[in-house]
């Protein structure tokens, strides 16, 4: 028995109008998968499929939560997932993507694995920046990335680097920062500045 079978849908011999699957997502589920997105989780799947006059139609509930690196110290952070999609499946000759929401398979097969797709919807549920709430990150790892970052005080507050340390203040002067300007950037400037 493969990793995926139970997310084999027979589409073929589906006897009933309607059908419905649910399956629980763990950490062995995403390990196998390998995707880059999500390594750890706890998500449930309700996969309702409707067969119409042409085509079947993939509903897919999904919910629970996932475990993400944070973008700035690294340290996994759970993220809540939610979504709805639906994906639409019909016969055909070879197996094709028609589209974002079409997929044609093989007639003579018959069946359809949704493993990936699941894990595709659920990936695209996850926001793109993620990063710990203010004070909630690696204070080790902060506190080193503080040091190597310069950020000048007219850039925008999106911009900035917030560790969630309101009680430290780190300021500059400008004489600080046109000595940390890399000396060949001088040089650069003066040829600009010749033509």
């Amino acid at each position: 028995m493969g990793k995926f079978d139970k997310y084999k849908i027979d589409l073929k011999g589906m006897q009933a109008d309607s059908v419905k699957y649910e399956f629980a997502l763990d950490n062995l589920y995403f390990s196998h998968i390998d995707g880059p997105e999500v390594q750890k989780g706890k998500v449930n799947v309700v996969l309702t499929i409707k067969r119409t006059s042409h085509a079947f139609e993939l509903n897919f509930q999904t919910e629970g939560i996932v475990w993400v690196p944070c973008d700035r110290c690294l340290d996994d952070m759970e993220i809540p997932v939610t979504s709805s999609d639906k994906l639409m499946v019909k016969f055909g000759r070879e197996y094709a993507e028609e589209g974002d929401n079409l997929i044609v398979i093989p007639e003579d097969e018959g069946e359809i694995n949704v493993a990936w797709f699941i894990y595709e919807f659920i990936a695209l549920a996850i926001p793109m920046k993620h990063i710990h709430a203010p004070g909630k990150c690696n204070r080790t790892v902060t506190g080193k990335l503080s040091k190597h970052l310069r950020t000048n005080a007219d850039e925008d507050s999106d911009d900035s680097f917030d560790m969630g340390m309101e009680d430290e203040v780190v300021s500059e002067t400008e004489e600080e920062i046109e000595e940390a300007i890399d000396p060949r950037w001088n040089e650069l400037k003066k040829i600009l500045d010749n033509n």
